[in-house]
C-alpha cells in the first residue's frame, strides 16, 4: 500500500461482515481507498479480572445518600498521588455505603449516554500504546461520516470496565499480536521472543506436564484466516461468582450471537482469567451457573485462589497488606482505598458474597489458623476440614475472624442492607456450596501460571503469637481485648468485663492487675506472590485436569499480568488452546 492511497480500518458490521466504509473526498483527489476485510472466522478472547479489578458505579440512591458528585463507587484507575488521600481516608460506614453489592453494577461503557457519566470522560481509563496495532481498534479517518476512534472501539469492548494500569498491557498485547502475525508471508519479528523458545526454561513451565516449543507452522495453521477479537467483560466482584458467571455467560452468548448474525462464523470463546475471574471462568463451565462447557473452547488462568487464601481472614482482621515499594504505586494505592484496617475491609466483605469465597476452602485442608506462644502451637484450626464453623462462623474469641462491631458501621436496617453475623453466616454458608459445586471444575482445556516465589511470602497459614511476656497463657481462649490496631495487633488482658480473673473466677484488687498481653499475626512466610500462596494454586497442578502449568517468579499478584513470563505463557496457552478450535467453513 502507497502513501498514494487511503487505507480503511477493518470494520465489524452488523449485518454484512464483508462491507467497507469509504468517505467523500473532493473531486481532484484521485487517490483509492484500500480496504482490508476481516476472516470470517472470529475466536473471541474473553478477559475476566479479579477482584477489585471491575469498575462499579452506584445507584442514584446511594450517591445522593453520601452526597457524592459522580455515580463512582470503584475505578482505581483515577487513583494516584495526588487524590488517594480522601479516598484512603473514608471511614468503614463510607466504605460499607459505596461499595454495597445490592447498591452496585458494573460501569460499562455506553456512548449514547453523557460523556462523563458512561461515555468517553469516563473511560479515558483506556490509553493505547504508541505502535499498537490492531487492524479493527484503529481511528477512523477523519472525513469518515460518525467515525470512532481506537480507544472508543476498545471501550466498546469493554477494556475500560476494568482496571486499565493493571491489565491494559495484556489487552494490548494480545489484541496486536495474535491479529498481527504474518507480513509478506514471514512471521513477524516480534513473534520471535514467543516462537521456538523453550517453554520450561523461559516461562517455568511445570516438567510434569511437559511442553514443547511453538513453531512458526503453529501460528500460521492457528491464525490464518481467523480474526482474534480481544474483549474484557467487567463483574461485580462484591456478588457471588455464580451469580456474575450467569451474567457473563449471558454477555458471551450475545456477543457470539451478534457475531454469527453479522456473517462471522463464531463457534467458540477463549476465557483469559485474573484471581478471583479464575472462580468467575469455573462456574462459566459449569451446567448450574454459566452452562457454556460447549462453548468455552479452554481457559486460561492467572494466579487464581483455586481453594483460596488465608490472607482473605488476615485482612478482615488486619487491613490489606501495604508493600509499598516493593509492589509499586498500584499494589499500594489498592492497599490503602480498599481498606487500611481490619474494621474497613469487614465493613465491605462481611456483606460481599464474592470477598467471602476467596477463603480457604474445605480443600485447602486443616490447621493454616494457629495460636502460638513460646514457639509451640496452642492451637490450630480448622481440625475437621470444615472453616466455615470452626473459624468463619466463631465469634466471641478475640482471634473470631468477625468482630459484629465491624460488621455494620453505617447502622443501615435490614431492608436495606444492613448486616448483622447471621447474615453474613448466610452467605458464608452459601459461599461454602459454590466452593463445593466448583472444586473439581476446570475445563479439560485449561492452562494456567502464578507466582511460586521465596522473594515474594505470602499467607500460607495464619499465626498469631503471644509474646513472651506472658508466663503462663492459661485461658487464652477467653481473654478479653483490651485494645485492637486494627491492624493485626491487639491487648489482651486476664480479667473479664466484670473486672474477674479468667483463671479463677475471682475479683481482681488493683494490686493483682497484670499487665496487658500482646497477640500479633506474625508476616507472611509461604512461597507465592505475596497474595496467594502456592498451595493454593498449586491446587490446579494436583487435580490432574490441565494442560499446562506455569509456576513463576518476579511478579507481585495484582501486576502479574505487567510481567512477561505471564505475558507470554498466556499468549503460549491461547495458541494451543486454538489449535483445538474446529471450523464449519
Amino acid at each position: 500500500m502507497t502513501t498514494r492511497e487511503y487505507p480503511l480500518p477493518a470494520q465489524q458490521n452488523q449485518g454484512a461482515a464483508r462491507k467497507a466504509d469509504g468517505f467523500a473526498t473532493p473531486q481532484q483527489d484521485k487517490r483509492p481507498q484500500c480496504a482490508r476485510f476481516l476472516p470470517t472466522r472470529v475466536l473471541p478472547i474473553i478477559f475476566l479480572p479479579g477482584i477489585m479489578g471491575s469498575n462499579l458505579r452506584m445507584s442514584a440512591q446511594r450517591q445522593e445518600e453520601l452526597h457524592q458528585s459522580d455515580n463512582i463507587a470503584w475505578r482505581p484507575d483515577i487513583l494516584g498521588p495526588t487524590n488517594i488521600g480522601s479516598a484512603s481516608n473514608d471511614s468503614a460506614s463510607t466504605r460499607q455505603l459505596r461499595l454495597d453489592p445490592m447498591q452496585t453494577t458494573v460501569d460499562i461503557y455506553d456512548p449514547t449516554g453523557p460523556s462523563d457519566v458512561s461515555g468517553d470522560v469516563r473511560h479515558s481509563n483506556v490509553t493505547l500504546a504508541k505502535g499498537f496495532q490492531s487492524p479493527t481498534l484503529t481511528d477512523d479517518p477523519s472525513a469518515l461520516p460518525n467515525g470512532h476512534t481506537a480507544v472508543q472501539k476498545a471501550s466498546a469492548r469493554g477494556w475500560g470496565e476494568v482496571y486499565f494500569k493493571s491489565y491494559g498491557e495484556l489487552l494490548q498485547h494480545l489484541e496486536s499480536r495474535l491479529n498481527n502475525t504474518f507480513s509478506d508471508g514471514k512471521l513477524r519479528p516480534e513473534w520471535r521472543d514467543v516462537v521456538g523458545v523453550d517453554p520450561h526454561l523461559s516461562w517455568r513451565a511445570d516438567r510434569s506436564l511437559p511442553q514443547h516449543p511453538l513453531t512458526e507452522d503453529d501460528i500460521r495453521k492457528v491464525a490464518s484466516g481467523c480474526w482474534f477479537a480481544v474483549y474484557a467483560f467487567g463483574y461485580n466482584w462484591l456478588q457471588s461468582n455464580g451469580d456474575s458467571a450467569k451474567i457473563v455467560a449471558r454477555r458471551i452468548n450475545r456477543l457470539m450471537n451478534d457475531l454469527n448474525q453479522s456473517g462471522y462464523e463464531c463457534n467458540q470463546v477463549i476465557v483469559v482469567t485474573h484471581s478471583m475471574g479464575g472462580l468467575v471462568g469455573r462456574a462459566l463451565v459449569h451446567p448450574k451457573y454459566g452452562n457454556l462447557q460447549d462453548k468455552v473452547l479452554g481457559i486460561v488462568h492467572g494466579v487464581m485462589p483455586a481453594i483460596g487464601a488465608p490472607a482473605a481472614y488476615r485482612r478482615m482482621r488486619a487491613g490489606f497488606e501495604d508493600y509499598g515499594m516493593m509492589s509499586g504505586v498500584e499494589a499500594s494505592i489498592g492497599a490503602k482505598v480498599a481498606g487500611n484496617c481490619g474494621d474497613e475491609v469487614t465493613a465491605v466483605l462481611a456483606n460481599a458474597q464474592g470477598g467471602l469465597e476467596l477463603l480457604p476452602t474445605e480443600s485447602y485442608g486443616n490447621g493454616w489458623l494457629r495460636v502460638r506462644h513460646n514457639g509451640r502451637d496452642l492451637d490450630a484450626w480448622p481440625k475437621q476440614g470444615d472453616p466455615y464453623s470452626e473459624i468463619y462462623k466463631v465469634g466471641g474469641k478475640w482471634y473470631s475472624m468477625l468482630q459484629e462491631k465491624w460488621i455494620n458501621p453505617a447502622g443501615l436496617p435490614p431492608h436495606r442492607g444492613g448486616g448483622t453475623r447471621a447474615r453474613t453466616h448466610e452467605y458464608l454458608d452459601k459461599a461454602q456450596s459454590f466452593h463445593r459445586e466448583i472444586a473439581h471444575t476446570f475445563h479439560p482445556n485449561s492452562y494456567a501460571h502464578y507466582g511460586a516465589d521465596q522473594a515474594r511470602p505470602s499467607y500460607g497459614e495464619v499465626v498469631w503469637e503471644i509474646n513472651d511476656n506472658c508466663a503462663d497463657p492459661t485461658g487464652w481462649r477467653d481473654w478479653p481485648i483490651l485494645s485492637d490496631t486494627l491492624q493485626g495487633k491487639v491487648e489482651l488482658v486476664r480479667w473479664d468485663l466484670l473486672g474477674r480473673n479468667v483463671k479463677t473466677f475471682k475479683p481482681i484488687t488493683d494490686f493483682e492487675v497484670p499487665d496487658p498481653i500482646c497477640a500479633t499475626i506474625l508476616p507472611p512466610s509461604a512461597i507465592g506472590d505475596q497474595t496467594v500462596p502456592a498451595k493454593s494454586a498449586d491446587y490446579q497442578l494436583q487435580s490432574g485436569s490441565f494442560r499446562g502449568i506455569f509456576r513463576q517468579i518476579g511478579y507481585e499478584h495484582q501486576s502479574s499480568y505487567k510481567n512477561r513470563r505471564a505475558i507470554d505463557s498466556t499468549l503460549y496457552s491461547i495458541v494451543r488452546i486454538a489449535q483445538q478450535a474446529r471450523w464449519k467453513c
